[in-house]
C-alpha cells in the first residue's frame, strides 16, 4: 500500500496563505483548440442543421444513421427501458423522483408566485410568473451515465410548468444506458435524442428540421459542451458553466474517520481535477482521516482517479477552531459543504457561501446527489458566492405588470416628463404629457 500524498496544511504555519491559494488554484482558461473546434461545429449545425448533426454524430459517437429522426427515442422505448430494469432500480428511481419532485413543488410555492396590488390612485402594479415554453437538458453519456442528472434537470422544469422538455444524450456506438432512458420516462421528458457534444448544444440552440429550438439549455457535459453552452448564451439561456466537482468537509472530530475519508473519495472519484478538502481543528483526528484514506483507497475501483485528485488538488487543513474553519469555508464557497459535527446547527448560521450544505454526520453528500430532494446541479469554482443551485426558478421568468389609471397618469406623467426632458428624449416626455388633463 502506497500512502496517498495529499497535502497537509495548518493555518498556524507562516506560509499558509500562499499554500492555501495553491490548493484553490484551478485554471478555467479555455483551450484555444477546443474553442476553435466548437465554433466550427456550431456554425456548421446552424448552417446545415440535421446534415451537420448526422455528420458529427458519426464522427464523434461512431453512430451512422440515415436521419436525425432515427436518433429520437420514442416514449415506448423509454417505457420499455423502465420495464426492463430491475425492480430494485425501478423502486429507487421512483422514490428519488418523488422526493426531488416534492422538494421542487415546495420551492415553486415559496418563490414562483405572481402578485399584484393597486395603490391609492388605482394604478395596478405587479409581477406575472410564467414558465419557459421549451427547454433542453443535456445528459452526459460518454465515460459514465447519469440517470440522476435526468431527474435533477427534468423534474424542476416539469414542476415549473415548462411545456416541452427535450433531452439529448450521447450514445457512443449506439450503446444506450437503460437507467438513463428509464429516468427520462419517470421524469416526464417530452422528447429525447441520442445526440451529444457541441452538435447537440447547437441543435438545441438554433433548431434543425428535426430537433426543435429551445429557450434554455441545462445540464453538465465535457469541455466541448461547456464551450458550446458559453458560445450560444444569448441565443438561449443556460444554467451555468460547471467546473470540476468539489467537496469541503468541516469536521469537529466526532464523526468516524472512515466516513469522512469516503466522503472525500466520493468527489475525488469523479475525475482527476475534482477537489476534496477537510477543515478541522483536531490534529489527531486529521491523522486518523489520513490513515483511513491510505487504508481504504486500494479497495476502490476508481482508486487511480481518486489518488490523482487527492494528490493534485486535495488538502487536509488544521484550523485554530471551528469558527476559523467556517471563515475559510466562506472563502472557498464550495459546491458541496458537509458540516460533520455534533452541533451542525451551531455552525450553519456562519456559513454564507455554498452550493449545498449537508448538516450532521449522517448526511453524506451522496444522498444529496441521488435522492434527498434538493437539486444536485450546483455552482462550482467559488461561484456559490453569487449563484444558486438549479431550481424551479431557472425554468420560470417574470414579467412586470403595470396598469396606470387616469388619476395615476396625472401623478406619474409630470415626473416622467421632467426626467425624460432631462435625458433629451422629447417623445418620451410628450407621450406622458398627452395623457395629462389640460
Amino acid at each position: 500500500m502506497t500512502a496517498v500524498a495529499i497535502r497537509q496544511l495548518s493555518t498556524a504555519q507562516p506560509d499558509f496563505e500562499a499554500a492555501f491559494q495553491q490548493v484553490l488554484h484551478w485554471s478555467a482558461e479555455t483551450d484555444d483548440a477546443i474553442e476553435a473546434r466548437v465554433a466550427d461545429i456550431l456554425a456548421e449545425v446552424r448552417r446545415h442543421g440535421d446534415a451537420a448533426v448526422l455528420r458529427y454524430t458519426a464522427l464523434f459517437d461512431h453512430l451512422d444513421v440515415a436521419s436525425v429522426a432515427a436518433l429520437e427515442l420514442t416514449r415506448d422505448e423509454l417505457k420499455a427501458a423502465f420495464d426492463a430494469i430491475t425492480p430494485a432500480q425501478r423502486a429507487a428511481l421512483e422514490s428519488a423522483a418523488q422526493r426531488v419532485r416534492s422538494y421542487h413543488e415546495r420551492q415553486k410555492e415559496a418563490s414562483g408566485l405572481s402578485w399584484q396590488y393597486r395603490d391609492e390612485d388605482g394604478t395596478l402594479l405587479g409581477q406575472k410568473v410564467t414558465p419557459l415554453d421549451r427547454v433542453g437538458i443535456y445528459v452526459p453519456g460518454g465515460k459514465a451515465a447519469y440517470p440522476s442528472s435526468v431527474l435533477m434537470n427534468a423534474i424542476p422544469a416539469h414542476v415549473a410548468g415548462v411545456g416541452e422538455i427535450i433531452m439529448v444524450v450521447p450514445t457512443p456506438r449506439g450503446e444506450k444506458n437503460p437507467l438513463v432512458l428509464a429516468a427520462a420516462y419517470v421524469a416526464g421528458v417530452s422528447r429525447a435524442f441520442t445526440v451529444g457534444g457541441a452538435q447537440a448544444v447547437a441543435a438545441l440552440a438554433y433548431g434543425t428540421a428535426t430537433i426543435p429550438r429551445v429557450d434554455k439549455i441545462t445540464g453538465p457535459g465535457n469541455a466541448y459542451v461547456a464551450a458550446a453552452k458559453r458560445r450560444v448564451f444569448g441565443q438561449v439561456g443556460i444554467d451555468m458553466i460547471a467546473g470540476p466537482s468539489e467537496i469541503l468537509v468541516l469536521a469537529d472530530g466526532s464523526t468516524p474517520p472512515d466516513w469522512v475519508a469516503m466522503d472525500l473519495f466520493s468527489q475525488a472519484e469523479h475525475d482527476e481535477l475534482a477537489q476534496s478538502i477537510l477543515l478541522c481543528p483536531d490534529a489527531a483526528y486529521i491523522d486518523q482521516v489520513r490513515a483511513a484514506i491510505d487504508r481504504l483507497i486500494d479497495g476502490m475501483p476508481r482508486r487511480d482517479v481518486i489518488r490523482a485528485s487527492l494528490e493534485g488538488r486535495g488538502a487536509l487543513i488544521l484550523t485554530k477552531d471551528m469558527d476559523e474553519a467556517c471563515a475559510i469555508s466562506n472563502r472557498i464557497a464550495p459546491e458541496h459543504l458537509e458540516v460533520s459535527s455534533r452541533e451542525p446547527h451551531r455552525w450553519e448560521p456562519q456559513l454564507r457561501h455554498a452550493g449545498a450544505i449537508f448538516l450532521g454526520a449522517f448526511t453524506s453528500e451522496s444522498l444529496g446527489d441521488y435522492c434527498a430532494g434538493p437539486n444536485h446541479v450546483l455552482p462550482t469554482s467559488g461561484t456559490a458566492r453569487f449563484s444558486s443551485p438549479l431550481g424551479v426558478y431557472d425554468f420560470q421568468k417574470r414579467s412586470s405588470l403595470i396598469e396606470v389609471s387616469e388619476a395615476g397618469a396625472q401623478v406619474l406623467g409630470p415626473i416622467a416628463a421632467e426626467l425624460a426632458y432631462g435625458e433629451g428624449l422629447q417623445a418620451h416626455a410628450q407621450a406622458a404629457e398627452f395623457r395629462l388633463k389640460r
